[in-house]
Order: C-alpha cells, then structure tokens, then sequence
C-alpha cells in the first residue's frame, strides 16, 4: 500500500509561491502522479499531471505558466511549484498516484491526505 503525504502548504499573498511536496513511502518511479485541488463549495478538479517515465507534464488552463509540476525519483518526490498565486488558486491540495496520468479522479489508486493552501491579502 503505497502511502502519500503533502506538505507545503500554507497562507500566501497574491503573486506570491509556494512549492507543494508528495512524498511516497516507496518508489514513485512506476506511477504517473496527479495534483488535484478543492476549493470550498466545489468539486475537486484536477491541476497538474505527469506520466510515470516521461517528463511530459500537463497543466488545466487556469494555471498554465503559473505552476511546474517536477519529480525526483531518487526522493520518491513530486512537487507542484506555484508562482503568481491568486485567490482562486485556494483549496486543499490533493496529490495521487496510479497507472496513467489523467484528469479522471477514478484513474488514481492513492491519495495523499490534502495541504491547506490560502491565497489572500
């Protein structure tokens, strides 16, 4: 059972970063990696994605040259960089890991427990 813990989180003024971490209690390297967020009162939707042996990222519209999701394997770590944060980018931050990287929540076995993230003056 693979485990996942985010951290990182926390409260930042607008325009400003922070740089989320998904640690794995094992190896990483086989499994495409997911950032998911929920802000409050909505659905959870997904971020960032990368495959598992490819360094192809995909990014949801809304954060696309804001936010760089990167892996290091050797540390069982992905990270979600995120730079030129706005209010709307507020929620729980949500990392997984499954087969294929995907928009689909269904498509991730496991799921971290969520990092508070809080953009406001």
């Amino acid at each position: 059972q693979l485990q996942l813990v985010e951290s990182g989180g926390g409260l930042v003024q607008p325009g400003g970063s922070l740089r989320l971490s998904c640690t794995a209690s094992g190896f990483l390297d086989h499994y495409a990696i997911g950032w998911f967020r929920q802000a409050p009162g909505k659905e959870r939707e997904g971020v960032s994605c990368i495959p598992s042996g490819e360094d192809r990222p995909h990014y949801t519209e809304s954060v696309k040259g804001r936010f760089t999701i990167s892996r290091d394997n050797a540390k069982n770590t992905v990270y979600l960089q995120m730079n030129g944060l706005k209010p709307e980018d507020t929620g729980v931050y949500y990392c997984a890991a499954g087969v294929y990287a995907s928009w689909s929540e269904a498509e991730y076995d496991y799921w971290g427990q969520g990092t508070q993230v809080t953009v406001s003056s």
